[in-house]
């Protein structure tokens, strides 16, 4: 069979980066579009590979049960593949379906490439009294958007670099989407981002191609409850606008559960700690007298994180690249610097990539009384997981996922690891 030709699917498993399984003649095909329990018309897109092929779904044969109209109309499966947006590859399911599909890609990870058995559950973001929306939509607090060099304004289309104006922005919250409408006149090839912090009004940064970043870039405030956060308007902060409150109320309540009260005379770290987030998280179970380091290579996070953990005498902010921030402790602490971090707790919430074996092996050699890892991808978080185990820490109480991008295949998960 070649690129381009039609075969009929059925659907039976999910695989990572939001993409589903079928087996045509045996073998593997990957599909976007669709979900496990359907039969479906694919067109082939890739078939050089003798292990796999890859295939765009273009007619749903017979449908599952929790299959739903799409969310975002136009990244629905009537739409012609090359024309879909990207961004929201679960939109056609049912919600409660989705974070069932989420839940069982970071059991399979980490069975399949952490060889870990354990507990996994996800859960929604927000509570009794901010609860996420029925559909999964309204969430998105920061949006980008791309001009291309014909003056089209809008999303990418899935897997690709090419801009589909889309009339609408369905994840996003109402001001974002009423702001992304008016900015699409006269833009310049490159990108758009659109913030809103807690103050409600959103920021247009214009990123034009080729352009040098802007030297005093607008400081914003977001609020987790009562704290105040300062960081760049164009700085990172998650997404979703429950997301921040949902992430430091699981890992407060489940290093709780784990470790009990925090040590303030020990020494915490909060690595790839950005604006301070987490760092605040430990410096809130420990008192006002923690003593907690974050670490963050962008300077200007750095310096905000400073400002954000100013109220506790024990906190500071480095600037420094991880992995070298902490071969340095592991090679320079002095003994007592040693003992204070082996009462401590490590939290890393490292980009997608995970933290990766020297990382791991390096923070596995402070032997913190903890480790609490905040993962974003559940591949890479299998594979570290796998790495603290040899090393003596392993999630005895499993990992607790949060759907923090509904609609899309993105998921977070949160594990406490022990001695």
């Amino acid at each position: 069979m070649h690129h381009g030709d039609l075969i009929e699917l059925d659907i039976t498993g999910i695989a990572h980066g939001g993409v589903f399984v079928g087996r045509h003649e045996g073998r593997v095909v990957f599909v976007p579009d669709t979900l496990p329990g359907e039969r479906i018309r694919a067109r082939l897109t890739e078939t050089r590979k003798k292990s796999f092929w890859r295939a765009d779904a273009v007619e749903v044969l017979q449908a599952a049960p929790e299959r739903r109209p799409h969310v975002w109309r136009a990244a629905a499966i009537e739409v012609d593949p090359a024309q879909r947006v990207g961004g929201a590859e679960f939109g056609h399911i049912e919600l409660a379906h989705q974070r069932s599909l989420k839940e069982r890609v970071i059991r399979e990870a980490i069975e399949r490439v952490g060889r870990l058995d354990l507990p996994v559950d996800v859960r929604p973001a927000g509570g009794s009294d901010d609860a996420e929306s029925a559909d999964g939509t309204g969430w998105r607090t920061r949006v980008s958007l791309h001009v291309d060099g014909e003056g089209r304004v809008g999303a990418y289309a899935a897997r690709s670099h090419r801009v589909v104006e889309a009339p609408d922005l369905p994840l996003a919250t109402d001001a974002v989407a009423r702001s992304a409408a008016e900015v699409r006149a006269g833009a310049q090839p490159g990108r758009i981002d659109l913030v809103q912090p807690a103050d409600g009004r959103v920021r247009v940064l214009p990123r034009p191609e080729g352009a040098r970043s802007h030297g005093n870039p607008e400081v914003v405030e977001e609020r987790v409850g009562d704290r105040v956060f300062r960081v760049d308007a164009g700085g990172f902060w998650q997404v979703h606008r429950l997301a921040a409150r949902t992430l430091t109320s699981l890992v407060s309540a489940e290093l709780t559960a784990s470790v009990g009260g925090l040590d303030p005379e020990a020494t915490h770290l909060d690595l790839y700690g950005g604006v301070g987030l987490f760092a605040a998280t430990l410096g809130d179970l420990g008192g006002s007298g923690t003593r907690v380091v974050s670490v963050e290579s962008d300077p200007r996070a750095t310096e905000h994180a400073g400002e954000n953990l100013a109220e506790w005498v024990g906190a500071r902010a480095e600037t420094a690249r991880v992995d070298r921030f902490v071969s340095r402790l592991g090679a320079e602490a002095s003994a007592r610097e040693r003992e204070r971090l082996a009462r401590g707790v490590v939290l890393l919430d490292p980009p997608r990539a995970g933290a990766g074996a020297d990382v791991v092996a390096g923070i596995a050699a402070l032997a913190p009384s903890a480790i609490v890892y905040v993962a974003c991808d559940p591949v890479a978080l299998a594979r570290d997981l796998a790495t603290f185990a040899e090393l003596g820490y392993r999630a005895h109480d499993g990992v607790r996922g949060l759907d923090l991008f509904p609609n899309s295949h993105h998921v977070e998960a949160v594990a406490v690891l022990r001695r």
